[in-house]
């Protein structure tokens, strides 16, 4: 069974889509319908820009989103047994899937980015990657720092990703290194995704999302939150709504696919990041580019 995987935010990169837009047709009439959705030339920034104009939330999103979901509208053989995203990724899957149309997944992304570059505006917060620990240790951490902290991203054991105020997530890194952790760094992020400070982004996202028809997919999502396969549209859109204030549960959500019977995982988008990921679930794996 193939499980197609789509990337979220920090696979971008200069260039990113631009031989899409030159060699295909269907691509190039997706790229400029996104441009006038958008309101500004996002292909300009895909192609030319720097790595700070990307890095920007509001760009590096639908840019992420748009490689992956144009490239899997183009590719010839592309029949998914089930899918999943990381992060922002779980929008791409909604649309390669037919849970939502192109149009509605780009303007659910835009909206989503610009939700939480206010929320990340509105506080002083970051993220840190935290390596060579147990996730239960890294839980019980964050538990007894004071400030706000979680674990926020479970992206392969020994590799999870911490979020929240500063001042907690600095005091968690150093207690991780005191409790063994092999490296406890703050990551150059714009603010704590996938934590409680993400619920005014969270409220806002809501809105967008009761307000966007969903159908019934072509094959199952396993989302974020949950991990495992769903189809139901309702609980689909229950799903995203609460990803902004949960963790990524990345590791769960493989070792679910896997358990229902994916032999094959392809990622869908800029650079090969969870393929990685997924060969440090399980090393006998087979991964591919799509």
């Amino acid at each position: 069974m193939k499980a197609y995987v789509f990337p979220g935010q920090g696979a971008q990169f200069t260039g990113m889509g631009k031989d899409l837009y030159e060699n295909s047709d269907l691509a190039k009439s997706l790229f400029e319908q996104a441009n006038q959705i958008l309101g500004f030339s996002i292909t300009d920034t895909m192609f030319e820009g720097s790595a700070e104009d990307l890095k920007q939330t509001k760009v590096t999103q639908p840019a992420v989103f748009l490689h992956s979901v144009i490239l899997a509208q183009t590719l010839p053989d592309f029949k998914p047994d089930m899918v999943a995203g990381h992060s922002l990724g779980e929008l791409s899957a909604l649309v390669a899937n037919k849970t939502l149309a192109f149009e509605d997944g780009l303007k659910l992304v835009s909206e989503r980015a610009l939700a939480m570059q206010a929320a990340c505006e509105a506080e002083p917060s970051t993220m840190a990657a935290v390596l060579g620990l147990e996730d239960q240790k890294v839980e019980e951490i964050c538990a007894g720092i004071k400030g706000i902290v979680v674990a926020a991203n479970y992206n392969c054991p020994g590799q999870l990703v911490i979020s929240g105020a500063k001042e907690a997530v600095a005091e968690a890194c150093e207690k991780m290194k005191e409790a063994g952790a092999r490296r406890a760094l703050p990551l150059p992020v714009g603010g704590a995704f996938h934590s409680p400070l993400m619920k005014p982004a969270e409220e806002r996202l809501a809105k967008a999302i009761e307000n966007t028809p969903f159908s019934t997919p072509i094959c199952p999502v396993y989302q974020n939150v949950t991990t495992t396969a769903v189809k139901d549209p309702e609980r689909i859109k229950q799903n995203l709504i609460k990803q902004l204030t949960s963790p990524v549960k990345w590791t769960q959500s493989v070792k679910q696919m896997l358990k229902d019977g994916a032999t094959e995982f392809i990622e869908v988008g800029p650079g090969k990041v969870l393929q990685g990921l997924v060969k440090k679930v399980d090393r006998n794996a087979e991964v591919r580019s799509a």
